[in-house]
């Protein structure tokens, strides 16, 4: 945003003005944590209690009502009880203030009203133009700005930082910012309800600050889908990361998200498909993601190459590259340079490798790991590094480790990082000190390698070219089967056949027929051995009702399976020849309600289901995306030739992903899903 057009939250996240509704002098409640809380926090603004009991609050003048301030405040707090919102809410919008924080649930026990309090809320404020940080919030930190909206108040001070963080949970919000002292934010909010303003436009508003170096999330569910997008699609162009640690990924988490927050939680392989399509880097845990946000936030990205590492053990190198493989962190194969001078300066019997144990006699110790970590961290093949070793603030040893660090840091433009084994490893004071010079200090061997990968993965996301599409479809064919699938009866499997055809996807030839003389004449003409299906409508799975007779031999086989089919299933049936299947893949599309079109590839057959190997991406991809899909499905070794079988056909799998892709862009708004199962694949080629 310009400087003449300020960003539609700027009033309500930097305020020159705040009027805390409610203010108390009762001890321990909303009303007066949240005047403690500016009081501590260093903000320069005017602040306005409100509440007709008090003539001062804390030292501040109170005020009657917002209607007998001496000016319209940008922001509003109201920690009022439910009862009174809506009537603080009209006040507020009739004075035409920047924003609101409201802490309450905006539930009435007894409403007599047609519509709900929160809905009656959401709507006014809508109306209006007028964003609310909740209801049923924690508020939020502005750390360039020095405000703090919040109903809990602990007496510290936070140190400017670049970290955005915004999540759908209070307590994860206090756990990040009240206990990681390392970690430094800019701003930290608690969307809650999100009755007007959602995840979509906190993380719009923190692209606009020059401060932000990550956003990290906590989602149960997006409200937005397309602002949601549009931020990540702005986020990855400024190459700004975003760390993403999304809850309700199996059942029963989604069900809890439900009832939790009254949001739906989407599909996780649909948020999966939309983080790689964006670069989103997802995690697992709070430790993860408060891991991945440090790294990030130092401002230095990675170099080509991978992990350098210097150690004070041996014992805990092993635990290092037994970790970085389960987690698939690459280490740097440092070149004969490196070596070179490890080999000057390391004592006799250490061997000059990556990752380096530095340590022998412990004499001169201090040039011996400065010179060695300054050599690794030049390696052409090194992208990142760090310093591992068990920090305990005031130990000689470990202050010098920091040191040296520091010293190195200062000679280079790779990350620098130190790293500790164990998260309960005494370092809170070293470490925030190392981490404010620059070199962030990462807890736990396991949760700073995930970091490091996710750093290396982001690096090569921003080197990943741009998508690339050949010429669309034919807009006489893409018509006719979109007037097709407007039509409510459901496509026929000939049909299906002939839709995937015409965008692209090889098919096995077939003949349809529905008596037997027909049945004879079209095997005669495909050639034995064939396959036959029945045709009849409304039967998904036709194995499951015996509708499928594979390797029919001769006539007399055919004519003995017909008449059964005929008998059970109907005269409508489907031939086609035995198709040659080497291994069997399936291909998919599913439509998700707030995302779109997702292509799938996986291990076909019964497996699709038993093993849930799978890929999935958001339509369209092309031929690098599509091959990337393969060869991350645990099948991709088979498919490569394994034990003397021959290299199947992956160029034709991934062309086609990518005709597939094409249908789902242009026909997904009118189905729910496709499925291609089974995919045969061969050495020549593959086929539906």
């Amino acid at each position: 945003m310009s400087q003449d057009k300020p960003h539609k939250l700027h009033r309500m996240l930097a305020p020159d003005s705040v009027a805390l509704v409610g203010a108390s002098t009762t001890p321990n409640v909303a009303g007066n944590d949240m005047v403690l809380e500016l009081q501590v926090s260093r903000y320069a603004g005017t602040v306005y209690p409100v509440n007709p009991q008090y003539e001062e609050v804390e030292g501040w003048q109170c005020y009657p009502s917002l209607a007998e301030l001496p000016e319209v405040p940008d922001l509003v707090v109201l920690g009022v009880s439910n009862r009174q919102l809506e009537a603080q809410v009209k006040m507020a919008i009739e004075l035409g203030v920047g924003g609101l924080v409201i802490f309450g649930s905006v539930l009435l026990a007894v409403d007599h009203s047609g519509n709900p309090l929160r809905e009656r809320i959401a709507a006014m404020a809508r109306e209006a133009g007028m964003p609310i940080v909740g209801g049923n919030c924690m508020g939020f930190y502005n750390v360039d700005r020095w405000v703090r909206a919040f109903p809990f108040h602990r007496p510290y001070e936070l140190q400017e930082g670049g970290v955005t963080l915004i999540a759908q949970s209070g307590s994860v919000l206090t756990a990040l910012l009240w206990n990681d002292q390392k970690l430094r934010f800019n701003l930290a909010i608690s969307p809650g309800q999100e009755l007007v303003t959602t995840v979509a436009d906190y993380m719009d508003y923190a692209l606009d600050q020059p401060t932000t170096k990550v956003i990290a999330l906590f989602l149960e569910a997006v409200r937005d889908p397309g602002a949601f997008v549009a931020a990540l699609e702005r986020a990855a162009k400024a190459r700004i990361p975003v760390v993403v640690l999304k809850a309700g990924r199996t059942p029963m988490a989604a069900k809890l998200a439900r009832s939790h927050s009254g949001a739906i939680a989407g599909n996780d392989a649909a948020y999966q498909a939309l983080f790689e399509r964006y670069g989103v880097i997802s995690v697992k845990s709070l430790d993860e993601m408060a891991a991945t946000a440090l790294l990030l936030s130092s401002g230095r990205k990675p170099a080509t190459g991978g992990l350098a590492a210097i150690f004070d053990s041996g014992g805990e190198r092993e635990l290092l590259v037994d970790l970085a493989d389960t987690v698939g962190v690459p280490l740097a194969k440092i070149g004969d340079e490196t070596t070179r001078v490890l080999t000057e300066y390391l004592d006799q019997g250490l061997e000059p490798i990556n990752p380096l144990d530095a340590w022998g006699t412990g004499r001169n110790y201090q040039e011996i790991f400065e010179k060695c970590w300054q050599a690794l961290m030049d390696d052409p093949d090194t992208g990142i590094g760090v310093f591992v070793a068990d920090l305990t603030s005031g130990f000689y040893l470990h202050e010098s480790f920091a040191r040296i660090c520091r010293r190195v840091q200062r000679r280079t433009d790779k990350p620098v990082a130190m790293l500790t084994n164990h998260i309960g490893t005494d370092s809170q004071d070293l470490a925030c000190r190392t981490t404010a010079a620059g070199i962030p200090v990462l807890d736990g061997t396991r949760t700073g390698l995930l970091a490091i990968r996710h750093a290396l993965d982001y690096r090569d996301f921003g080197n990943r070219p741009k998508l690339s599409f050949s010429a669309g479809l034919d807009p006489k064919i893409r018509k006719r089967w979109r007037d097709r699938l407007a039509k409510p009866d459901a496509l026929t499997e000939a049909e299906g056949l002939s839709m995937l055809a015409d965008y692209g996807v090889p098919t096995v030839p077939y003949g349809e027929a529905s008596a037997i003389g027909d049945v004879l004449a079209v095997a005669e003409s495909l050639g034995y051995p064939v396959v036959m299906k029945t045709a009849a409508s409304g039967i998904e799975h036709k194995s499951d009702v015996g509708g499928v007779r594979i390797n029919i031999e001769d006539e007399q086989e055919l004519t003995e399976a017909y008449d059964d089919f005929r008998e059970r299933l109907g005269d409508e049936v489907i031939i086609a020849p035995m198709a040659r299947v080497d291994v069997e893949l399936a291909l998919g599309i599913v439509v998700d309600e707030q995302f779109g079109p997702i292509v799938m590839v996986a291990s076909g057959g019964i497996f699709i289901e038993i093993l849930k190997d799978r890929q999935m991406r958001l339509a369209p991809v092309d031929e690098r995306v599509a091959q990337e899909m393969i060869d991350q499905l645990a099948i991709a070794p088979v498919l490569d030739g394994v034990r003397g079988r021959p290299a199947l056909d992956k160029a034709a799998v991934a062309k086609a992903i990518v005709s597939l892709s094409s249908l789902a862009q242009d026909l997904g708004d009118l189905f729910t899903e496709l499925d291609i199962n089974p995919l045969a694949v061969s050495p020549a080629g593959c086929m539906a």
